[in-house]
């Protein structure tokens, strides 16, 4: 095959889906009987969605989530389930179903396992792609020309060989793959255990007042702690927060949730513990020339934020380009090298982001008698409540973290000059400075703009015809990159990317743009496929 996938995770099949849909054969290897673990992940947010869009199944991730279509995206905030409410934030994550021009689609909240199999169904339908469960990657050999996998069947014993140009590790935080190329994962390491409980309580959602939520964190000294719905019929998650100094292998799973929710009679049925322990880690290097890391296997973070798996899935678009690229000739030899370029960048603010989270948990934001009746209690439920708003805002909406990243000093982006748009994490300002996620508009025929892009390059006439980027077509043809013209005919792209031509990379992500066809398209070309770049001078 061409590429060798180890880790049928959301990563490793979000690859194969970017391969397999351009052609490139591949094979999954997972060493588990996936899918249907521990749900960690539960946010599919605004831009993972946006791939699957482009990929055609956003539809079908709505269709198979356990919650209802109109389920309020809503955290709250609160003493306990039965306590005090505190503070809350509506569309949270930006999960309202409303539409918005800063985006095509909208967060959804499903748990990891339902994601993954929408991802296994889609990935398996591709020609090209097959995806091996119970398969574990034993051991690999890099040559300058290929990689030879060892690979075993753990049900039956039975061994094979696959050899393949590339091999892409995303088997997660304890990657096999990372160990053997000897990459090293750097940073302040653990920074505090957490115990994670799946468990079926039907009744639990008319013991509260709190009205429907995603989350309900529980801010109190005793067990400060959050749950959240898994489907609409009475399976939740609980999380506590910052165990310290407690063997979770000691405590009663179904007590602690009755501790932290205030419920000392709800009835119980615990399905799953998992207890895990928070890192800040990122690798010293994230491949070789062909074994590449994405996700997990090349940075950890605490899961605050909800950036983690949709890190990942991003790791795998940026990758999956490229590799296709790079297989059939048309990208030259710094593409791939950039993949680490620009995604590093990436990760370091998300990690950052998700680790200021991780120091505002419940066990931070408690305060002497909060849980006390009368004055005093209410003064401190008021004053903590204010901090709640202020801080957690950052997690809630997180909009110009998750549409704002940008590939800033990449060679394969052409600067035009100008000045990037404020990097902030809450606030995005949609911006066509080259480096920048493509502005999203919806037009008047009730269309995604994203929609009007191709698989390849898509050169955007934002003002003009079609046929005023032909140089850009014809130059395309010439090098072999796949390219699409777009001329929507929508007034408002001028202003939204003050310029009349932006040119769009298969990520979605703008390589150059300007208000006249440069004098050498070829040249341009060159350089935004790693022709011009070559990481070995």
């Amino acid at each position: 095959v061409d590429v060798l996938i180890a880790g049928a995770g959301p990563v490793g099949l979000s690859l194969a889906i970017e391969l397999g849909m351009r052609g490139v054969t591949c094979h999954v290897v997972e060493r588990n009987d996936r899918v249907g673990y521990s749900p960690r992940a539960k946010t599919t947010n605004v831009r993972t969605r946006e791939h699957l869009r482009r990929w055609g199944i956003a539809d079908a991730l709505r269709a198979a989530s356990p919650m209802p279509p109109d389920y309020p995206s809503t955290v709250v905030f609160a003493t306990r389930m039965s306590g005090w409410p505190l503070a809350r934030f509506e569309n949270a994550l930006n999960g309202s179903r409303e539409r918005n021009n800063l985006y095509s689609e909208s967060a959804q909240w499903v748990p990891q396992y339902t994601l993954e199999e929408v991802l296994r169904r889609h990935a398996s339908s591709l020609p090209g792609v097959s995806v091996s469960f119970n398969t574990e990657l034993v051991s690999f050999t890099e040559t300058e020309e290929r990689v030879v996998s060892d690979l075993k069947d753990r049900a039956t014993g039975a061994a094979r060989q696959v050899e393949s140009p590339y091999l892409v590790g995303a088997d997660g935080a304890r990657s096999a793959t990372r160990d053997r190329i000897g990459a090293a994962m750097t940073g302040p390491g653990a920074l505090a255990s957490n115990y994670s409980i799946i468990f079926r309580a039907p009744g639990l959602a008319g013991r509260h007042g709190l009205g429907p939520a995603i989350m309900y964190w529980m801010v109190n000294d005793d067990v400060p702690s959050l749950l959240g719905p898994m489907d609409d019929a009475g399976l939740w998650f609980f999380m506590a927060t910052r165990l310290a100094g407690v063997d979770p292998a000691t405590v009663d799973p179904a007590a602690l949730i009755r501790r932290g929710a205030g419920i000392p009679d709800l009835e119980i049925e615990v399905v799953g513990t998992d207890p895990w322990t928070a890192h800040q880690l990122i690798a010293d290097r994230y491949g070789t020339a062909r074994v590449l890391l994405a996700g997990d296997a090349c940075h950890l973070h605490p899961p605050f934020g909800g950036f983690g798996m949709n890190m990942g899935i991003g790791d795998a678009v940026d990758l999956g380009w490229k590799l296709a690229a790079t297989l059939q000739g048309w990208g030259g030899p710094g593409l791939l090298p950039s993949y680490e370029q620009e995604r590093r960048a990436v990760h370091e603010w998300t990690i950052a982001e998700s680790v200021a989270n991780y120091a505002l948990v419940g066990n931070q934001l408690v305060q002497p008698a909060i849980e006390d009746p009368g004055p005093v209690g209410d003064a401190t439920r008021c004053e903590v409540g204010e901090v709640i708003q202020a801080t957690k805002v950052r997690e809630f909406k997180t909009l110009g973290l998750v549409l704002g990243c940008r590939y800033a000093g990449s060679p394969i982006i052409a600067d035009d000059g100008s000045a990037p748009p404020v990097s902030d994490p809450i606030l995005y300002v949609p911006s066509a400075h080259p480096g920048c996620l493509a502005p999203h508009l919806w037009l008047e025929d009730g269309s995604s703009l994203y929609d009007h892009f191709g698989p390849g390059f898509t050169v955007l006439v934002t003002a003009g015809a079609a046929s005023d980027a032909r140089a850009f077509a014809a130059a395309a043809a010439e090098r072999g990159v796949p390219l699409t013209v777009a001329a929507p005919g929508d007034a408002r792209l001028l202003k939204r990317y003050a310029a009349r031509f932006a040119l769009i990379r298969p990520d979605q992500h703008v390589a150059w743009r300007g208000d006249t066809v440069p004098d050498d398209v070829p040249g341009l070309l060159g350089q935004v496929t790693g022709h011009l770049f070559d990481p070995g001078n």
